[in-house]
């Protein structure tokens, strides 16, 4: 739990700190961090998820909407991250692909993506899970 605690004191510092233009649109860097951030807190939520719904069912159910919420989240945020322009792309040249080097992004949504068929439906993706 402590180290939870510095990396929530963290984002709040980069909250406070390195955002002074908060008027700036997210650029394509801080949406690849924001997207490894969600993905990072999805491994952990899934293996808190696991762990916990055998022994307590409904804090498990509980756990398992997170997750499923914050899987939706880290899909928003790989949308996001591909809208956004690319420095450098130029005007009229948008049909060259990705370099390799920014795929990380989705080689990351990809890792995730395949943990999420094993644990969550497709209604659940759709439609939330279930209440408990």
């Amino acid at each position: 739990p402590h180290l939870l605690r510095f990396a929530t004191c963290a984002l709040q510092l980069h909250h406070h700190t390195a955002l002074p233009e908060h008027d700036r649109p997210a650029d394509r860097a801080e949406l690849d961090a924001l997207h490894a951030h969600t993905a990072a807190l999805f491994a952990l939520l899934d293996a808190r998820t696991t762990a916990t719904s055998g022994l307590l069912p409904a804090t498990g159910l509980h756990l398992h909407a997170a997750r499923v919420r914050l899987w939706q989240a880290t899909e928003h945020l790989h949308a996001a991250y591909h809208a956004t322009p690319r420095p450098d792309r130029r005007a009229g040249d948008s049909d060259s692909p990705e370099p390799a080097a920014r795929l990380t992004a989705c080689q990351r949504h990809l890792a995730v993506g395949v943990r999420v068929r094993q644990v969550v439906t497709p209604t659940e993706l759709r439609n939330g899970p279930c209440r408990p």
